[in-house]
């Protein structure tokens, strides 16, 4: 395992470097170092077993990282072109590959995962696209990546209900019967009942998860360790997809993907995807490093043909078919020709559906490594295509300069507005944290010793409280169990002889806490006041962790207590 783990990152990292010089995605070195330690190439050969299970987990992290940045909201606003678009053509291409493997004497059930294989793009190689275009956040970008989502979707339906149908597609069959049908139940009776798991898993995820997921992750950040924080995601991830397939009998990708749809509500989901990042890219890795030992180069000289027809389909015939459903739908010729380009590559998904119909047995080997030459070849080739159709934009501009200039403006126009409206949502979200940090800054400048990491954590260990004129805050003699923050009203210290008005900004009841003895005093609002509290067990763990905010703390509780002793002394002088 040591030996295929590390050899695995040595090679990729050197072999994505030199594809990223070259100007290509890393994910063409990855996929080259997965050939280079593969059984077909001289040199070591990896334990293709053990790389088999590293890549589930791979898989597992992919579809976990496809659901954290699922935005439901985006794939509303743009759902007019997205879906309608996408799903014709997945049919569309689907077909086409279901033809071109009849004319290669394949049967049914090899041509429609074939045929699944060559109709989904990759996500990844989306994003890095348009990420190098600056493109992500423009309508353009985003109809292409909703269009993206709902492939997505597709594929991960067409993991469940694959095994189900495998028999009839030309699988061949098992003892017993096929594991999914029950030993001899109607295909249509496991269906249903695979889809009505399906439902109740969905059903409890959408129901259960939006209130546990939430509360176990702020529960676990109000800790402030990172490390338990990082664990407890990739828990939820990895025990969320295990759970799915051993209780519902779902996929580990479907139950992964759910996992990171329930997070992606929770208002720490950028923490969680920034958190799980590292792991999630390094087994990604590992899953593209498996694919690429799979394949058999010797595919490019025995099957040149075979080759040839899936890139065209994938970088010619894709391409053509989204374009002619954006446009038909009645949107710009600028947008068809992005997304036209965005998916004239095949990736994660194509590799994940085909390893599939090779376990079934709808797939040979043969097929699996035609599809795995079309993902190598068609994604070195997207920058080109990338290239082509920015100059078909300033041909049509040219040509055609009154179509281009009034074709789809409309529909784009309402698409902008729904999509703008997202965006400001998603912003307003951002910017209200934010301002809870600025406005915690501005009222207690003491928090300025601390990053904006620890802020936010400092965020989720306050708990709000208030009090009206007269109410005891804080009673003599009682244990002090929390320091409180004003963050609007005044309250009075009262001592013995004198009373001490504190007002927004002010802190107090740390002196308790700070020594571990009684309160020293009563403290009672004489305003309608709003606190944060802060109780005794979280004070100490994040003065703990921030030695520069308790040292300011004691500083200013020392410099309260001495002053109260001068007033002491003061007093006893004139009486």
């Amino acid at each position: 395992m040591v030996a295929t783990v590390a050899i695995s990152f040595v090679l990729a990292a050197g072999f994505g470097y030199l594809a990223d010089r070259l100007r290509l995605p890393p994910l063409v070195g990855y996929l080259v170092a997965g050939i280079m330690m593969g059984p077909f190439t001289p040199g070591f050969t990896a334990d293709s077993a053990l790389a088999a299970q590293l890549a589930e987990i791979g898989v597992i992290l992919l579809m976990f990282g496809v659901g954290l940045h699922f935005s439901a909201s985006d794939l509303i606003a743009v759902r007019g072109v997205a879906i309608p678009g996408a799903v014709g053509e997945i049919i569309v291409a689907t077909l086409l590959g279901i033809g071109l493997c009849s004319l290669w004497g394949w049967n049914l059930g090899a041509g429609l995962v074939f045929g699944l294989c060559v109709s989904v793009a990759s996500t990844v190689v989306l994003l890095k696209a348009l990420e190098e275009r600056n493109l992500v956040s423009s309508p353009n970008g985003r109809v292409a990546i909703g269009w993206l989502i709902v492939e997505d979707l597709a594929m991960v339906l067409a993991l469940v209900l694959l095994p189900i149908i495998a028999e009839i597609l030309g699988a061949p069959g098992q003892a017993g019967g096929h594991p999914m049908t029950g030993g001899g139940t109607p295909v249509a009776v496991t269906i249903v009942l695979t889809l009505v798991k399906l439902g109740a898993f969905a059903v409890l995820a959408i129901v259960l998860g939006p209130r546990l997921v939430p509360w176990l992750l702020t529960l676990v950040a109000r800790t402030g360790s990172r490390e338990l924080f990082t664990l407890t995601v990739l828990a939820i991830a990895l025990g969320i997809a295990f759970g799915s397939a051993t209780l519902f009998g779902v996929s580990f990708a479907l139950g992964a993907f759910f996992a990171g749809v329930v997070m992606s509500e929770s208002n720490l989901s950028h923490r969680a995807a920034a958190d799980s990042l590292p792991l999630q890219n390094a087994f990604s890795v590992l899953f593209f490093v498996s694919v690429g030992m799979l394949f058999n180069p010797m595919v490019l000289i025995h099957q040149p043909l075979g080759v040839i027809a899936i890139v065209a389909l994938v970088t010619c015939g894709k391409p053509l078919i989204a374009f002619s459903f954006v446009t038909l739908l009645g949107y710009p010729v600028s947008m068809a020709l992005t997304v036209a380009a965005s998916l004239a590559q095949i990736g994660e998904f194509s590799f994940i559906v085909a390893g599939l119909g090779v376990s079934l047995g709808l797939l040979s080997q043969e097929g699996h490594d035609l599809i795995l030459a079309g993902a190598i070849l068609s994604i070195t080739l997207n920058p080109l295509v990338f290239t082509v159709a920015g100059k078909l934009k300033t041909v049509f501009a040219r040509s055609m300069p009154a179509f281009t200039a009034q074709y789809g403006q409309a529909r784009f126009a309402a698409l902008t507005r729904d999509l703008d409206l997202v965006r400001a949502k998603v912003e307003e979200r951002e910017s209200q944290q934010q301002l809870k940090k600025q406005q915690l800054l501005n009222t207690f400048p003491l928090f300025s010793k601390v990053n904006e990491h620890a802020l936010e954590e400092l965020l989720l260990l306050f708990r709000p409280a208030s009090a009206s004129p007269g109410d005891k805050v804080i009673r003599l003699g009682e244990r002090g169990d929390a320091m409180y923050f004003i963050a609007s009203g005044a309250v009075e210290v009262r001592l013995p002889g004198k009373a001490i008005l504190l007002e927004d900004g002010a802190f107090f009841g740390e002196m308790a806490l700070l020594s571990g003895g009684p309160r020293t005093a009563d403290v009672i609002a004489v305003d309608f006041c709003q606190f944060l509290r802060l109780d005794r067990r979280d004070f100490n763990l994040f003065m703990t962790r921030h030695p520069r905010l308790r040292a300011a703390v004691s500083d200013m509780a020392r410099a309260r207590k001495q002053m109260n002793v001068s007033r002491d002394v003061g007093s006893d002088a004139v009486d």
